[in-house]
């Protein structure tokens, strides 16, 4: 896969073009690939940076958005809709846009500990970079679910 190209913007930022593509990305795997209807569009975008991360030709391969403590949760920052396109999975980009999201959570949140709620399925993935497990498996939009935080100090 090679280097992803990594930028990270507030969504007053975004281009109507970028916002798109966002979108599109994560319609074609949350809800076409996963098939879960559910309102992906739930407010926080609003809020959020943006991590976008695009292969050499633009393509936009990898993406997170990036909470501000209480937007999610009340106490913590968070890390959501971590996706990678199905065109390069096992290639490394979702390791490298978590890498890149981590690093901006430190920027622009500074130490604050950040929680997820991840696909159960990946705890061992967020595990890698030292997110732990909080609880119980529990049924989001219909799949399952583990609630993980990641210490900072």
């Amino acid at each position: 896969m090679g280097e992803l190209e990594v930028t990270c913007r507030p969504f007053e930022a975004l281009t109507v073009y970028e916002l798109y593509e966002i979108m599109a990305l994560r319609q074609e795997v949350f809800v076409v690939e996963q098939n879960c209807p559910y309102l992906d569009a739930d407010g926080k975008d609003l809020q959020a940076w943006h991590v976008l991360g695009r292969d050499r030709s633009g393509r936009l391969v990898a993406y997170t958005r990036l909470l501000p403590v209480g937007v999610s949760y009340e106490s913590y920052a968070s890390i959501g809709r971590v996706v990678s396109a199905p065109s390069v999975r096992g290639m490394g980009a979702g390791r490298a846009i978590m890498v890149h999201s981590l690093a901006w959570c430190e920027r622009l949140f500074g130490p604050t500990p950040l929680k997820i709620s991840a696909q159960t399925y990946l705890l061992r993935f967020y595990e890698h970079f030292g997110f732990r497990s909080t609880g119980e498996e529990y049924l989001e939009d219909g799949i399952p679910h583990t609630a993980m935080v990641l210490e900072r100090s």
